[in-house]
Formats: C-alpha cells, structure tokens, sequence
C-alpha cells in the first residue's frame, strides 16, 4: 500500500518553544540581537547550521553547539504532539502503509522525541541527519533511506511542512503532500503535490497520492 515519510517538526509534533527557545538562548550567549518566539518560526524544519548563518552568527558552528546545550537539556521534550496525529498513524498503519521518519533533525534527537512522544511504535525505520550534519540536505537523506531500503520512490510519499520537504521529495521522484498546520508559508506549501488542511484527512490524502 505504499511508503509514507514524514518529517517531524511542524508535521507531527509542535517544537515551536524548545527550539525558538534554544536559539535564543545560543543567541544571547553569542551577543547578537535576539528576535521574539515568534520572528524565530522560520528556523523550523531547515538545518539550524544555515538558519544561524542568516542570523547573523560568526561562527554557525559555535552558535549550534551553544543551541545543543539548552536543546538537550530542556528544550528537547518542550514540545507538543498536534491533536489527531496519532489517529492518523493508526488510520495509516491500518491501511496496509510503512511508515518512515524523514527529519531534518540529527536522528539521535529524533529518536528520543518519538520514544518519548509513543510516536516510534508506528515507523519502520527512523531516519535524520548525523551530528556532524552529514544528511542535512534533506534530498540526500531521502537518497539514503532509499538506497537503505530499497523502497521503491514511485510507490512512497513525503509529507512536511517546509519547502525543503517538497522538493526533496521531487530530486528523488517522490510525491509530497503539504500540511497545513505547520510552519511552511504558503507560497512553499503550494509547491507540493497535495495539501491537507488537518491531521484527521491525512489518511484520505494520502490514498489519493499514492494513486488509490
């Protein structure tokens, strides 16, 4: 019945105060100006190695490691998992459907937060960039869960939120499904194949992508 990916921040869970916090945080230590929670929500879903470069860090390395020290001490589990969402894996696992982490998130944190969550009992395989940011492009992580699988693209689909989801899914000949709920634009939402509004119609878009 098909693979289905999906990415994490925005998509299944709300991280909005661990990470805005966090960034702030690496900010303040750094002495740069430091934007509200909300002029923060862009660096949701990118790698925060780039996002902290158009923030103006020196050093976007040090300003990531100084983000980890809050990240994973309270930012990590500061974090929310948006209503209808485990529904929606249930109806999808019911389907016949694999299920697939695809974040941009290093999958070490990932993991944590889907054990933590009970989001891991629905993924067959959990996938994220390394530490050193290796598959931080989210096209080669897609390349390499492909490759790791086998899983056949024509038969899968990507949902995210950001515009970095869709055209991931496109370099790798994979459809995308846009939700609506996270903290894409519309402008980058509009460049996925599908848009879903809720979390309960995540199921019936899916059917229709996959061609069903």
């Amino acid at each position: 019945m098909g693979t289905v990916f999906l990415d994490l921040d925005g998509t299944l869970t709300d991280p909005k105060p661990g990470i805005t916090s966090s960034v702030a945080y690496a900010l303040e230590k750094l002495g740069l100006p430091v934007p509200s929670s909300d002029d923060l929500l862009w660096v949701i879903g990118p790698p925060l190695l780039d996002s902290f470069g158009q923030l103006g860090a020196p050093d976007p390395a040090r300003a990531l490691a100084l983000y980890r020290e809050r990240y994973t001490d309270t930012g990590l589990f500061d974090n929310s998992v948006y209503k209808g969402i485990p529904e929606a894996l249930s109806r999808l696992r019911d389907g016949g459907h694999r299920m697939c982490l695809a974040t941009a998130k290093p999958h070490v944190y990932a993991r944590r937060i889907t054990a933590h969550f009970d989001l891991a009992r629905w993924m067959d395989h959990e996938f994220g960039p390394e530490l050193d940011g290796t598959r931080n492009d989210k096209a080669d992580l897609l390349a390499h869960a492909l490759e790791l699988t086998g899983i056949d693209p024509s038969d899968s689909v990507m949902i995210g939120d950001r515009i970095h989801d869709f055209r991931a899914a496109r370099s790798v000949g994979m459809t995308s499904i846009a939700v609506t709920w996270g903290y894409g634009t519309k402008d980058e939402t509009a460049l996925a194949d599908f848009t879903c509004d809720q979390p309960e119609q995540l199921p019936d878009t899916v059917h229709r992508a996959l061609g069903g």
